[in-house]
């Protein structure tokens, strides 16, 4: 396990968040339909499936008991059959700028219930449970990894703070060696980009636990939420 701090808390969601929107404010409002890079969602859906992200992972910790093996029972639905599901929709008549307000809402959420939430409660996630704090850094990865999704399908260039990157990559991460550019490991551990020597990912995951789980061979599972 790395010795360098991986702390990483509400703040870093609200102001990765905040850059993230003011970076895809200034994207075609036609090309929201667009494929989200890589992926097979479009550039909406895409950044509504991180809205409900924020959102479920925030609204996890608003019990006295946060559930520890298992989700809240929510009503999911999706738009079309390939469609990520989710529990939270946008209004498309608000257009880009209501889908961004609804993210930035529940990135905003998520930065209260790390600060404000038990930090020693744990609640359940499928890559194992995690504290108010490792949710924050799982909120973190959804925002920096799909802003660059997006980013791709709105033509527009996404360069986040290193600094959040890094600690991300140690706190989630610690299987994947960062022996460069912090965002490019990440993109990389996410399956989004090939690096000298390591080939593009087909299946990877993160880690809640502290300790790590061992080697990048380990990985698997595919896809962020």
């Amino acid at each position: 396990m790395r010795s360098a701090d991986d702390t990483v808390g509400g703040e870093d969601v609200r102001r990765v968040l905040a850059l993230a929107i003011d970076t895809l404010r200034r994207g075609d409002p036609r090309l929201w339909d667009a494929r989200a890079g890589t992926l097979e969602w479009t550039c909406w859906e895409t950044y509504e499936h991180l809205a409900d992200c924020l959102f479920t992972y925030a609204a996890r910790f608003g019990l006295a008991q946060p559930p520890a093996s298992s989700l809240l029972p929510w009503r999911a639905s999706s738009d079309r059959e390939d469609g990520p599901v989710r529990v939270l929709a946008a209004d498309r008549s608000a257009g880009p700028d209501g889908l961004l307000a609804i993210v930035e809402a529940c990135g905003g959420l998520l930065a209260s219930v790390e600060r404000t939430a038990d930090p020693n409660a744990v609640a359940h996630h499928v890559f194992g449970p995690a504290e108010p704090a490792g949710f924050a850094a799982m909120g973190l990865v959804e925002t920096l990894v799909h802003t660059h999704d997006v980013a791709q399908g709105l033509r527009l260039e996404w360069s986040p703070p290193g600094d959040a990157c890094a600690r991300v990559l140690r706190r989630l991460f610690p299987h994947v060696t960062d022996d460069g550019d912090a965002w490019e490991s990440l993109l990389w551990a996410t399956g989004r980009i090939a690096l000298p020597g390591r080939q593009r990912l087909t299946e990877w995951r993160w880690y809640n636990e502290r300790s790590g789980a061992g080697g990048e061979g380990r990985m698997q599972g595919r896809g962020l939420g």
